[in-house]
């Protein structure tokens, strides 16, 4: 890395300027290694979340499988009201870069509804899946986009597995489940990311309902640990339990 040889000023109570030291130095040839250590550890965090050997674990608010039975918001309604329904879902993810930007992984469906009752008459649906899971991750430095903050990160998702959803006196099917969409992943810190996907989501199979199909908007988080933090944390779970 080049820097530029400008001069450090040094300024009295009166804003009178008292000398200046250029960069060449002793002490500007340290801020030039501070500098360039900053900058880097700076690049670093930015690349580091999905560089090859990181684990990353979390969940999506809702299912993850179409359900015709739901209407909760992103998986997540409690009636408060007698008879009133509800609406519980959630996507347990969790995978391994086995290239930069590249993972692969597994997704767990899990959701339960009731409708509101009505002459003491309500349905009530499971949903429930395990999938493969990949993700492709596109960073704003990749496509030289310097508007767009660091820490945000856009990735493609393709997931597809056996799953199903059993509707109470209405659609079932279980069978295989598939869904594509974009999402974006923004890092609140170096290892905790807030994301978003909109995706398309299919289940076809046998039941009474021969295939179901639907457009998701979903809101998850997930955490992001280097190899050895990872195995640390795995480690330390095993000795716990023995």
């Amino acid at each position: 890395m080049i820097f530029p040889e400008i001069s450090i000023f040094t300024v009295s109570h009166d804003n009178s300027i008292i000398k200046g030291a250029d960069l060449s130095s002793p002490l500007g040839k340290r801020f030039k290694l501070m500098s360039a250590l900053l900058f880097f550890t700076f690049l670093g965090l930015c690349r580091a979340q999905t560089d090859q050997g990181t684990f990353m674990l979390g969940s999506d608010l809702g299912s993850g499988i179409i359900n015709s039975s739901s209407n909760g918001l992103f998986g997540l309604n409690f009636g408060l009201n007698d008879g009133a329904g509800m609406d519980l879902g959630l996507s347990p993810k969790m995978g391994w870069f086995v290239r930069d930007n590249f993972l692969i992984g597994a997704i767990a469906n899990i959701g339960y509804s009731k409708s509101p009752e009505s002459n003491s008459q309500s349905s009530e649906s499971f949903v429930y899946g395990l999938q493969a899971l990949t993700r492709y991750y596109i960073s704003p430095d990749d496509v030289d986009v310097d508007e767009l903050p660091r820490r945000l990160r856009f990735f493609a998702e393709i997931n597809g597995g056996l799953s199903g959803v059993n509707v109470k006196d209405g659609p079932t099917t279980n069978g295989f489940a598939y869904g594509t969409g974009p999402g974006l992943a923004y890092f609140i810190t170096d290892n905790v990311a807030l994301e978003t996907t909109f995706k398309y989501n299919g289940l076809l199979g046998a039941g009474n309902t021969a295939y179901q199909h639907a457009l998701s908007l979903n809101l998850g988080i997930q955490i992001f640990l280097d190899r050895n933090r990872a195995e640390n944390i795995i480690d330390d779970e095993r000795r716990a339990i023995n």
